[in-house]
Formats: structure tokens, C-alpha cells, sequence
């Protein structure tokens, strides 16, 4: 089986994962992993009412360089 890694997660949304997965009786692995199934079973129509569900929530975010604080995190 594949494995997948998913880096830079905020503490918020892992800590909404593990209350989710804990008030559903799974792990933290077994709840994402569900979720990923969920979501690549979706029609492609679905899918791209979800992606735009999110553009919409995250418009106006204003993200930092990721290339600037990896560079600060490997210069310690």
C-alpha cells in the first residue's frame, strides 16, 4: 500500500482531526485516511463545488514564504 506524508498542518486543524477521529472511535490515521477515500470518491463535479467552497473560505489569506521559514527552521 501507498503512504502519503502531509507537511505543515497548523496545531488547529490537527487538533480538530484527533476530536474528530476520538469521538468517531478511530485513530488519527484512520480518520484521515477515511476522509481521503471519502473525498477521491467524489464526482469530479463535487469535487470542484468543494474546491471552490474553499477558495471562497480562504480568499484574502495572506500566507507567508514557506521558503523563508524553512531556511530559518534549517540555519538552527
Amino acid at each position: 500500500m501507498a503512504q502519503i506524508l502531509v507537511r505543515s498542518l497548523d496545531e488547529e486543524t490537527v487538533a480538530s482531526l484527533k476530536a474528530r477521529a476520538r469521538l468517531s472511535g478511530r485513530s488519527l490515521q484512520g480518520e484521515v485516511k477515511l476522509i481521503l477515500e471519502t473525498a477521491s470518491a467524489m464526482p469530479m463535479d463535487q469535487a470542484r463545488a468543494a474546491a471552490a467552497r474553499w477558495r471562497r473560505r480562504l480568499a484574502g489569506r495572506i500566507d507567508g514564504d514557506s521558503a523563508a521559514l524553512i531556511r530559518e527552521d534549517r540555519s538552527r
